[in-house]
């Protein structure tokens, strides 16, 4: 699904086979289903080792609920998998219900993280890719935290980190790129919150990911306004003439090898990916990567081109993380309709991030 400008002829038979942990998330929500399903792709990890960082007891339980559905699903079997098993005491367990977030739940999806990200930084797995939590979960079970993305890079020692979403399309074979300069804070929180030292930290960190992760060494890089119109001039706010600007001017003296453009209005910065993403007969030429201000911003488009398929890539760690761009929808827990596309491009664009991280180290 996914393919970096690393050549597929690539033989990994030569490499060690890539070891990929996989987080059951809220045992509550379809992060388990997603992964039963991605895994009985066969088409999935025949190159790579993957295991589940989960609950061996309940990953069992969900499965046998699921086989009940009146659904045909197919499964991958518990028993067939890869798992370390991070037990839950047995009240616990009873508390986790499929479709309610609770204190519980969220412990053991907490627990579950914690694990993979301690052995992945000890060298036993070379990437994470994460199922939905719920922040609410993990607020009711005492872990504060904004989202898993800042989990990761606390327990990396991380300071400048990113959440860039990934999505190829199926009608065009186009890579979509967009990294958020700010990600899970109220939208009265933003215009304060950005600052020119913000965004050159989030670019350098764009820039770095396009070089190491997508052997992208030079190109366009489109940056959104803070405004409606881009300030029009300063008549609907001034961000843009006061410092987003002049910003951009010098960043783009750094940085002779990718053009930046911008800051272009929020409501038309998206007419090229849209068209790109659907029907490029017309020859548009996107940008490589797209920076957005703020959360929405980014995130409406992305989902409404690629709901079902695009990748959160947290990005500064140091090592490959990719998520599912959906939540936990208890709504439609353990009912067997859960789509695992997102989840099986999480795991493809992981191994593809990897194996081109290598090929960046030897040569």
């Amino acid at each position: 699904m996914y393919q970096t400008n690393q050549s597929k002829s690539l033989n990994l038979q030569q490499q060690k086979r890539l070891r990929l942990a996989i987080t059951l998330g809220d045992p509550a929500g379809i992060g388990p289903e997603v992964i039963l399903k991605a895994l009985a792709d066969p088409e999935i990890a025949q190159d790579f080792d993957l295991t589940i960082i989960g609950s061996r007891d309940l990953l069992v339980r969900i499965y046998e609920e699921l086989t009940t559905t009146d659904n045909f699903i197919p499964l991958a079997n518990p028993y067939e998998l890869n798992l370390v098993d991070v037990p839950l005491n047995i009240e616990a367990e009873k508390e986790i219900i499929t479709g309610m977030g609770n204190a519980a739940s969220g412990a053991a999806s907490f627990a579950y993280m914690e694990y993979a990200i301690a052995q992945t930084l000890a060298g036993f797995f070379d990437g994470i890719v994460t199922a939905p939590i719920a922040k609410s979960a993990w607020k009711s079970a005492g872990h504060i935290y904004p989202g898993q993305t800042e989990l990761l890079a606390e327990k990396s020692g991380v300071e400048c980190f990113g959440m860039l979403f990934v999505a190829r399309s199926p009608y065009t074979g186009w890579t979509l790129r967009t990294l958020l300069a700010t990600t899970h804070i109220p939208l009265a929180q933003v215009a304060k919150t950005l600052t020119p030292e913000l965004l050159t930290k989030k670019l350098d960190l764009l820039v770095e990911c396009l070089e190491q992760d997508f052997g992208i060494t030079s190109g366009r890089i489109a940056i959104a306004g803070l405004n409606p119109h881009s300030g029009e001039q300063g008549q609907l706010g001034t961000e843009e003439q006061d410092w987003l600007i002049p910003w951009l001017e010098v960043e783009q003296q750094k940085r002779p090898n990718f053009q930046l453009e911008g800051p272009i209005p929020p409501d038309t910065m998206w007419v090229k990916p849209g068209q790109a993403w659907y029907d490029n007969s017309q020859g548009q030429h996107p940008a490589d990567a797209y920076l957005a201000l703020y959360h929405d911003q980014g995130l409406i488009p992305v989902k409404l081109m690629a709901f079902d398929r695009a990748v959160n890539t947290s990005i500064g760690l140091p090592f490959v993380r990719t998520s599912p761009d959906h939540g936990t929808a208890f709504d439609i827990a353990g009912k067997g309709i859960a789509d695992a596309t997102s989840m099986k491009a999480a795991i493809e664009l992981a191994a593809e991030l990897v194996n081109q991280r290598l090929a960046a180290k030897k040569i």
